[in-house]
């Protein structure tokens, strides 16, 4: 050892500027990478994790940040623009529900879309039911079906939506399936080559080809569960095409909540598809000849559910779900009960959340005791303690994955969707979820609520516990929450 040592001084020595020119080299890395991430102008927090993460890993930081660091989409925008031309325009009935008009107009302002209404709101709860709902209206088309999705699997029932769609095709309906690249890459090409050769499009969200001097779209994804049925049905949620949500294929399938709707509001989720689909493919106007976007009885689409679509995505700076549901928070006057799988809070929300338990309200939290991601299960408990001396009722669900986002506030505000409660789902995925006003739908939510907090355990303040086990690997899971 002592002759390796000796060895080691004497090439050191042998290279007096060795120790500059390293310094030299981390500086040149740091201070452009630095300064491109400053002029950002994102949440303080949240670049500073940045810039102490790259400043400890040289080089291989810049890898990390060009594949997976924050992302604006200006061609996004512009595309966007094109498709709603592409689009038809159409006449909003917003029912008044004697409710703050606050809300709406926030929504409409941050995502272009109007408040809207439902003749029909059903909640469907885990995927057998879900997945039966859809096949019945695939069966019904007449004209098309427009499918999004985050995941979907080639396995069982991924292989009965697609021979249900097949049959359609051959029949002359028209079928459009949109899939994201990452979470649909366990699907093979040649699940779909029936499909297309029966007159069917299929087309990849943001497919993760590298191109030189080009940032890949890696960690840009769409969220988005959405399948609308000629214009008149449209199904969205959080639910994807997958036996590991299939409670009748596992027993330890994903907890779920989907929704199908009909009326006016299913003219705002077939535009966002087609806004998606425009973008994702380049089509234009003319290629969606044939299809009648919009249902053709208008005198039936008028119902008197409020109802309103909210998206994001990182190709706004607004965060409209995010704001929505935060807006929505402060708005309550008696409860505020949230369900999340992914609960890893930025400032705004966090303050919502404590605001309103110190206020007198009630407000619970259900999350899996055990999720998917253990990053992400020690995130959230890391503002447990928070939240509870708040006066928050903090439940943990299991031993099945609770895979639900929604959120009520009061007996009349409901938001479902497939957005987390997290930074991912507020700035990075592509996400949609359904704002109701109406105490009919808000009271079906609060009975599954009531359900689901029933099958949890409460969580309590608990003066000893393990610094290793759970402290420590909390807060410095938290550390990482920005980049979640």
């Amino acid at each position: 050892m002592s002759e390796f040592l000796n060895a080691l001084r004497e090439a050191w020595s042998s290279l007096p500027h060795l120790g500059w020119w390293i310094t030299l080299a981390w500086l040149l890395y740091l201070v452009p990478l630095c300064t491109w991430i400053i002029l950002q102008k994102r949440e303080p927090v949240a670049t500073l994790s940045w810039l102490l993460s790259l400043a400890l890993l040289p080089y291989v930081g810049y890898l990390i940040y060009f594949l997976l660091g924050p992302q604006r989409i200006k061609r996004h925008q512009l595309r966007r623009t094109r498709s709603r031309e592409s689009v038809e325009s159409y006449e909003v009935f917003a029912p008044s529900d004697g409710n703050s008009a606050e809300l709406p107009m926030l929504a409409q302002k941050t995502t272009g879309l109007p408040p809207s209404s439902a003749t029909s709101v059903q909640q469907l709860v885990d995927g057998c039911a879900t997945y039966q709902a859809i096949l019945d209206a695939i069966a019904l088309a007449g004209n098309h079906i427009h499918l999004e999705y985050y995941i979907f699997n080639g396995d069982r029932i991924g292989q009965r939506v697609l021979e249900a769609l097949v049959v359609k095709a051959r029949k002359g309906v028209k079928v459009r399936l949109l899939l994201d690249a990452v979470g649909s890459n366990r699907l093979k090409k040649r699940a779909l080559h029936a499909l297309v050769a029966a007159g069917g499009e299929f087309a990849w969200f943001h497919p993760t080809r590298f191109r030189p001097f080009t940032r890949p779209w890696l960690n840009l994804r769409t969220h988005r569960k959405i399948v609308v049925v000629d214009g008149r049905i449209a199904f969205t949620g959080g639910i994807n095409v997958t036996d590991d949500e299939d409670e009748s294929l596992r027993d330890d399938a994903y907890r779920d909540l989907h929704l199908r709707l009909e009326g006016e509001i299913v003219r705002s989720i077939q535009q966002v598809f087609v806004e998606d689909w425009v973008y994702a493919t380049g089509q234009q106007r003319k290629d969606f000849q044939g299809t009648h976007l919009w249902s053709a009885n208008d005198a039936n689409v008028r119902g008197g559910i409020a109802a309103q679509a909210l998206i994001s995505g990182p190709d706004s700076a607004w965060e409209p779900i995010h704001r929505a549901k935060v807006s929505a928070i402060h708005e309550a006057k008696q409860r505020v009960w949230l369900v999340t799988p992914y609960f890893v809070p930025g400032e705004a929300a966090r303050m919502a959340l404590t605001s309103a338990a110190l206020g007198g309200l009630d407000v619970r939290l259900v999350v899996p005791k055990v999720s998917d991601s253990r990053l992400v299960t020690l995130a959230a408990r890391s503002y447990f303690e928070e939240l509870l001396a708040a006066g928050v009722k903090v439940y943990e669900y299991g031993p099945r994955m609770m895979h639900s986002k929604a959120l009520l506030c009061d007996d009349a505000l409901a938001i479902i969707g497939s957005a987390n409660f997290d930074h991912r789902s507020f700035r990075l995925n592509f996400e949609i979820s359904m704002m109701f006003r109406d105490r009919g739908v808000a009271g079906t939510l609060a009975q599954w609520m009531e359900g689901e907090i029933a099958s949890s355990q409460r969580v309590r303040l608990q003066q000893a516990r393990s610094l290793w086990r759970h402290r420590l690997p909390e807060a410095l899971a938290r550390l990482m929450s920005p980049l979640l």
